[in-house]
């Protein structure tokens, strides 16, 4: 699977309950922390292009995130950017989780994932029409864009709202962390 050659960025949703007690969440409403509703208010004080266009996984982490973070924009909610459903793993503590390419017992296999974020993404960069798609999902969603454009899902967990944005290079693509406000809107 191969995406278009047009940038985008992903912001994981902030800190939950999930995140902090260190369970997985997967497809179970984790709700967001003081913590995490104060970062993702945060997110608004960030000078963004005026051209972009907000799509949201369906779930209410993501949700609440994106309304806090873009208050003034529309959100356009995408079902294929909803987190991985780890199956029987749900509400289990992170450590027990399996390796990331095994299916989960009554779980979304990996590869499912990687075609349903594909999907996604490409949806978003046409639906976008020249304008900068930024994504508001979860760290699976992150780990399937790495999967899908530098080449490995695994590394560094993706932070709590912090945006990544994924740059075409000739034949190749770039992850930057946006950790600060950068400058890099420029694409």
């Amino acid at each position: 699977m191969t995406l278009p050659d047009l940038p985008f960025v992903v912001i994981r949703h902030g800190e939950t309950n999930a995140n902090r007690e260190g369970w997985i969440a997967g497809r179970i409403e984790a709700q967001l922390t003081q913590a995490g509703q104060r970062a993702a208010h945060s997110l608004s004080d960030r000078e963004w292009p005026e051209e972009i266009v907000l799509f949201v996984s369906p779930q209410q982490r993501a949700q609440l995130t994106a309304q806090l973070a873009f208050p003034q924009r529309p959100l356009i909610t995408l079902d294929g950017l909803r987190e991985r459903d780890w199956g029987v793993f749900e509400g289990r503590p992170l450590a027990e989780a399996p390796p990331r390419e095994a299916t989960p017992d009554k779980g979304e296999p990996w590869a499912d994932m990687i075609a349903r974020v594909a999907a996604a993404i490409t949806q978003a960069q046409a639906e976008a029409a020249g304008a900068l798609p930024v994504l508001v999902a979860h760290s699976g969603v992150i780990r399937a864009a790495r999967h899908l454009t530098c080449g490995s899902a695994h590394g560094p967990t993706p932070a709590n709202t912090t945006p990544y944005l994924f740059t075409p290079l000739t034949g190749d693509w770039r992850e930057t962390e946006l950790a600060t406000q950068d400058a890099i809107f420029q694409t």
